[in-house]
């Protein structure tokens, strides 16, 4: 059975830092990616990685870094420098299939899910 565990939300201040961490299971992936989806709003791309090769939404760039280590099939997103606008449930995404970063924004070419973390910054 396949399954992305993702741990590491919580309640920060605006300026600070959380870690989120993605474990799988079941299968090794190629491609893994960061969503997120605040009250009323549509699930949007935050960052995805693929092998080494990376992409970030515009409204992350310079604040967030997505890594992973494949020994461990996780793969992290640091976030840095919070806003209140970044809160949100944070997703994370999979595939076997190698992602070139054009499709990494598509959450259609994403297999799997985890059930999401939240993630909230006051102000």
């Amino acid at each position: 059975q396949v399954q992305l565990v993702e741990s590491g939300g919580g309640l920060v201040q605006a300026g600070g830092s959380l870690k989120l961490s993605c474990a799988g299971s079941g299968r090794t992936f190629s491609s893994r990616g960061w969503f997120r989806q605040a009250p009323g709003k549509e699930r949007e791309f935050v960052a995805a990685i693929s092998m080494s090769d990376t992409s970030y939404a515009d409204s992350v760039k310079g604040r967030f870094t997505i890594s992973r280590d494949n020994a461990k099939n996780t793969v992290y997103l640091q976030m840095n420098l919070l806003k209140p606008e970044d809160t949100a449930i944070y997703y994370c995404a999979a595939t076997a299939t190698y992602l070139t970063t054009s499709y990494h924004t598509d959450p259609s070419v994403y297999d799997y899910w985890g059930q999401g973390t939240q993630v909230t910054v006051s102000s």
